[in-house]
């Protein structure tokens, strides 16, 4: 029996989070939209045949997202000029961010939304307080440029509370944890690679990725370090492990990671896989990220200055870098604290003996 022909091409049911069905439009060339009306019913014929004639146009609001709309605010606040300003892989992931909070709010108007709105929405992530942060901050950039736009009158999260993470962050690799790593994946293998590539570099993933045999002249790595407010240049002394792990590549290798028949990873997707191998490695709490602070404490605890931490990190402050010193004369302060203390305990014990001595 031959299969009967999808009478709406581009169409796929997509539920949200609370069960209510969607359908989402998807067809190349033209603009990723959601048709809440139900199947097949006129009113999603009509929607279904707008979004078929419709253009490619990012700057265009998407079918019930009109004008005051949370997702007709997120295409104006990509029209901007200083949305063009972003580096490329913060637009990526400030885009991405809107896009999930669009599914779900992208019809609800802005000017309805109220602070105990946005609490109940990161109710909802209480249990991964990063995450509700994160979503808060997304709001947030939104609310605030709907305020510089005229479009309401006053934030609504300005008086929303942060949820409590922990402050430093994403967590830090150690020395046995990298051990630990290698040692499940092998020594010459691919996340092995991948992780000497960031600790000895600092790359952060979206540079990672990018790295090659053109990056390497006279014993050194050189590479453009992209970030929010500008790039920067990295000139770096290439470590002997790394160079060890190198010199089995061949040289015709335009990129040191790729998957598939030499095909370049996305930072996400790279973020992804490598979370996958920390996984695996039974190191689910370790990440891309952490092996960029290990490599900042490593320069640290070898007595690196604020400044040199600061040019691995391809920082333009000293901000960070500072914390990482601060950090490791913390260690350093109490192990000199206690070798100290050790040297007192030792001459208490000594005066010990010697009095038991004189009291027989």
């Amino acid at each position: 029996m031959r299969k009967r022909p999808n009478p709406y091409p581009g169409i796929t049911p997509a539920p949200d989070r609370h069960g209510k069905m969607r359908w989402r439009f998807r067809m190349k060339g033209r603009p990723a939209c959601y048709i809440n009306h139900e199947y097949g019913s006129k009113a999603f014929e009509a929607a279904y045949k707008a979004a078929v004639e419709s253009s490619f146009d990012i700057t265009s609001p998407t079918l019930d997202e009109g004008r005051g709309t949370f997702g007709w605010l997120i295409e104006e606040y990509a029209r901007r000029p200083a949305w063009s300003k972003l580096a490329k892989i913060t637009r990526t992931n400030q885009w991405n961010d809107f896009q999930r909070f669009r599914q779900e709010y992208g019809t609800a108007m802005v000017r309805d939304l109220r602070s105990d709105h946005v609490e109940k929405m990161l109710a909802k992530k209480a249990s991964t307080p990063s995450a509700a942060n994160h979503l808060l901050r997304t709001v947030k950039l939104l609310c605030r440029f709907a305020v510089k736009i005229r479009l309401i009158e006053a934030d609504p999260t300005a008086s929303v509370e942060r949820y409590a993470e922990n402050p430093d962050g994403f967590h830090t690799w150690t020395t046995l944890e990298i051990g630990q790593f290698i040692e499940f994946h092998g020594a010459a293998s691919k996340p092995a690679l991948a992780l000497e590539l960031m600790l000895s570099t600092g790359a952060a993933r979206q540079d990672v990725i990018a790295l090659g045999w053109q990056n390497i002249r006279a014993g050194r790595i050189a590479y453009r370090r992209h970030k929010t407010g500008g790039e920067v240049d990295l000139n770096l002394s290439l470590m002997p492990d790394l160079s060890t792990l190198l010199e089995d590549l061949p040289r015709d290798r335009m990129l040191f990671l790729s998957w598939g028949a030499g095909r370049p990873y996305t930072a996400a997707g790279f973020g992804n896989r490598f979370r996958e191998w920390c996984s695996k490695a039974g190191l689910p709490h370790c990440s891309a990220h952490g092996l960029r602070k290990a490599g900042a404490t490593r320069l640290a605890e070898a007595g690196a200055t604020e400044f040199e931490i600061m040019s691995f990190l391809g920082h333009r402050t000293t901000d960070e870098a500072r914390t990482y010193v601060k950090r490791a004369n913390r260690a350093k302060m109490a192990d000199a604290g206690m070798r100290k203390l050790l040297g007192v305990s030792n001459q208490v014990v000594g005066l010990d003996k010697h009095r038991s001595k004189l009291l027989k």
